[in-house]
């Protein structure tokens, strides 16, 4: 399902979700049971258009990052399919996976966990460009260079060890090693989570240049919505493996219509005094249910601070409402002129 935007877009998607369930086995706690199967993503569907950044929201535990390793074809779904411009990559193997992720790069969510320690800059950033047996040694340092002046580090950088730069000079080295073979889509799993605020802008900023620079599509993986805010072009908010709401941005932050979007953006903080203490906080009752045993229904019905009886036995579909897609009973019966059904 896809919406148009007012950002950047094409007819065609450059990368779709098309139903993809995603299951992982997991040990019971008792020896003497089998083991238990965790749905992590349950029949999303998603489209991302070129040239946009795509926002995956939600609390953690709700699919994002699983939705991302998907993508890339990193985790193979149960069900479904992974359509990268016009290609089904499901199944791919072999010369057509390595073909597929030459195309898709990810940055990941820790700087200091990404990097070898025992790797100088250089061959952190050429490991790919090796790996693909791009270019002979000598194009493949001009390269690195390249890439560290357009992530804004200076050549001597190259010879350096990754403990010898701050936590915002390290993501800029894993973008850096996310570019080398040009790829069309980044997926960025949380590149800012881990860096001071100051530094988050910073990082936010590069990708906003990169993607203006080189054409970049963005999937952009967040739990700060203030950060979202600033870069995306429509957001998707996720719970529990499903996509419970996907709008552009601004109608989105303006006028949130999911009862758990409502409660994620009621939690950002505003920068003014007096509207912070003037407006109405959300605060959920109880944890995340456990995706080895959703709750029947609606899934965010055990949390909702306005779910109805249709919301514990019939589960929602994400349907069109005031031009977005939500899945919720009490919107949809509204739209409908009627009962929530």
């Amino acid at each position: 399902m896809s919406l148009t935007v007012s950002g950047p877009s094409s007819l065609q998607p450059l990368a779709t979700l098309d139903a993809v369930t995603v299951e992982f086995r997991v040990s019971a706690h008792d020896w003497r049971a089998s083991s238990l199967t965790l749905r992590a993503l349950d029949a999303v569907t998603l489209d991302i258009h070129a040239g946009e950044t795509l926002a995956l929201v939600g609390e953690s535990g709700s699919g994002k990052t699983t939705a991302g390793r998907t993508l890339i074809r990193l985790y193979r779904p149960t069900g479904g399919r992974v359509v990268f411009d016009g290609e089904d990559v499901t199944t791919a193997t072999g010369a057509a996976l390595r073909r597929h992720r030459r195309r898709i790069q990810m940055v990941f969510q820790d700087p200091y966990a990404s990097l070898n320690p025992r790797m100088k800059v250089e061959h952190i950033i050429s490991e790919p460009l090796r790996a693909y047996h791009v270019g002979s040694h000598g194009e493949r340092r001009a390269r690195v260079r390249e890439l560290l002046d357009l992530v804004g580090l200076p050549d001597d950088a190259a010879g350096r060890f990754p403990h010898a730069f701050s936590g915002g000079q390290r993501q800029r080295i894993g973008v850096a090693r996310a570019l080398a073979l040009g790829p069309e889509l980044l997926v960025a799993d949380e590149p800012v989570s881990a860096l001071d605020v100051s530094i988050q802008a910073q990082i936010v900023n590069l990708l906003k240049d990169l993607q203006d620079e080189l054409g970049l599509t963005l999937l952009f993986i967040a739990h700060d919505l203030a950060v979202v805010r600033n870069i995306a072009h429509r957001v998707a908010v996720m719970y529990l493996g499903r996509i419970v709401e996907l709008a552009p941005r601004d109608p989105l932050f303006e006028n949130p219509l999911h009862p758990y979007t409502k409660s994620l953006l009621s939690a950002v903080p505003v920068p003014n005094p007096e509207l912070e203490r003037s407006r109405e906080r959300i605060v959920l009752s109880g944890e995340v249910p456990s995706p080895i045993n959703p709750p029947s229904g609606c899934r965010f019905h055990t949390r909702c601070p306005v779910a109805i009886a249709e919301c514990t036995t019939v589960e929602p579909q994400l349907r069109e409402a005031q031009g977005r897609l939500v899945a919720c009973h009490l919107i949809h019966g509204v739209t409908n002129g009627g009962n929530a059904r």
